[in-house]
């Protein structure tokens, strides 16, 4: 058995300087600039529902910081002090 002194693997770095990695990078900017070109109007289509849809998924979630609907105890002082300030 003999070691392989002349293929050092030098991982994707190597990979990538090699004549078929920039092929595979080219191919690859080439595919993505024609998914995104090609599939702009269904994206933009669906706008309108992600943000009706972002609504309720945002309530739900904003609810777990501050407990929830059941602690509201202190919301009722700062109201009678806000009403005093005004007279």
């Amino acid at each position: 058995m003999h070691a392989h002194d002349s293929t050092p693997a030098k991982g994707i770095g190597a990979f990538l300087k090699s004549s078929t990695g920039i092929a595979l990078c080219v191919f690859l900017a080439i595919a993505a600039f024609y998914l995104f070109t090609e599939h702009t109007a269904h994206t933009f289509g669906s706008l309108p529902y992600l943000l009706i849809l972002l609504c309720p998924i945002m309530h739900l979630s904003m609810h777990g910081r501050h407990g929830g609907h059941g602690d509201h105890s202190g919301h009722g002082d700062q109201a009678q002090r806000i009403e005093g300030d005004q007279r």
